[in-house]
């Protein structure tokens, strides 16, 4: 992990923003971690619409994180931001707007091609900067995933035996490859649904929460759109991960 700048944000987290290879990403720890005290760690999960547009929100999640102890960190997605264009995943996006701006049905075909070769790339990559992350002196797990591309958060969940819980968002397309997947995940789960979320299929949220695997599993909806995120539903999820992280 090579580090390319890192400053003081309120209450002395440290950020730093830093390159695992091609991949940009940002690490934050609270003011008082130190290689004697090392912290849990937090992995934020957000759209493919690249880290600096993102970063408002995320810097907003991991202060809020900080306050209650635990680092974050986050990397660019595959085809996202400053990274290399994926042609594929372009095309995908494009016929997913054409759908939706003529009101069509988003057939499974498109969000296959958007979404698998998605988590097929992004997974490995969240993987090694796990690596990374957990050489640090200051950083000493358990970890968790919160938010994002649900299937990413979903594959993460089955595959990588160090994410201890998941705070999932139920806010974008889901193949239905995924479904027999999270009846595979057994972690402690906290998902967050905003109930007129215009660019989520409700039903479709509520049956893939019915098929998680996991014995503890809470569902958190909330009125409103996908902006409409009550702060609440933050402070819920800090003390779920509270729960199970220390």
């Amino acid at each position: 992990m090579h580090v390319i700048s890192e400053r003081r944000l309120d209450d002395g987290v440290l950020e730093r923003e830093f390159t695992l290879g091609e991949i940009p990403g940002y690490l934050w720890t609270p003011g008082s971690a130190s290689p004697s005290a090392p912290v849990p760690l937090i992995l934020l999960g957000h759209p493919p619409l690249g880290l600096r547009r993102m970063y408002p929100r995320l810097v907003a999640r991991a202060l809020h994180s900080a306050a209650e102890g635990f680092a974050t960190a986050t990397i660019e997605l595959p085809g996202s931001g400053d990274r290399p264009r994926w042609p594929a995943a372009d095309r995908a996006r494009s016929d997913l707007r054409r759908a939706m701006e003529a009101g069509e049905p988003v057939s499974d075909e498109i969000i296959d091609a958007l979404i698998l070769p998605l988590v097929e790339k992004a997974v490995p990559e969240w993987q090694t900067a796990l690596d990374a992350l957990l050489s640090l002196p200051e950083i000493g797990g358990p970890v968790g995933y919160s938010g994002g591309v649900i299937s990413i958060g979903i594959r993460l969940a089955v595959v990588e035996p160090r994410i201890a819980a998941a705070g999932l968002f139920a806010g974008s397309l889901v193949p239905r490859a995924m479904y027999e997947e999270a009846r595979r995940v057994t972690v402690p789960l906290h998902v967050l649904l905003q109930w007129d979320d215009e660019g989520n299929d409700r039903q479709a949220a509520l049956d893939l929460f019915d098929a998680f695997g996991s014995k503890e599993k809470s569902l958190h909806a909330n009125m409103g759109g996908h902006t409409g995120v009550p702060q609440s539903a933050g402070d819920s999820a800090a003390q779920f991960f509270t729960r199970h992280l220390r």
